[in-house]
């Protein structure tokens, strides 16, 4: 199945439409922006570099976002144990109990690969 083209829910691979897609990578870019804004400040400024450290958050925007984009997955929806391929804010929600589950799992996966991408980031900036 192609996920580009797929419309559907499926549990644990695909549970937001190309609207949703739509707003996190937006949220994706948003972060991104603010990591190279912020990183660019406290390089400019010789901060802290502690303060390096904050760049975690930004990350973690950028990360969650452009993670969920690319499974065609929201990590909040598996955890809440929704669906949508509709317009933006309106959601269905998820009867099965081996759906949730897999849901879960998947959401899971998105949130520890955003901690560990976030920590690497803010690992190096700390260090530069």
């Amino acid at each position: 199945m192609n996920l580009k083209t797929s419309n559907q829910y499926i549990p644990g691979v695909c549970n937001i439409g190309a609207a949703e897609i739509k707003k996190r990578k937006q949220a994706g870019w948003i972060g991104l922006v603010a990591i190279a804004m912020l990183w660019t400040l406290f390089i400019w400024f010789d901060a802290p570099h502690i303060w390096r450290l904050t760049l975690f958050f930004p990350t973690m925007m950028s990360a969650v976002g452009f993670l969920q984009a690319h499974m065609h997955f929201c990590a909040y929806f598996g955890f809440a144990s929704l669906f949508n391929f509709g317009d933006v804010g309106k959601t269905d929600s998820v009867g099965q109990a081996e759906s949730r589950t897999k849901d879960r799992k998947k959401a899971w996966q998105i949130i520890i690969f955003s901690v560990i991408i976030s920590a690497v980031i803010a690992i190096l900036a700390y260090g530069v």
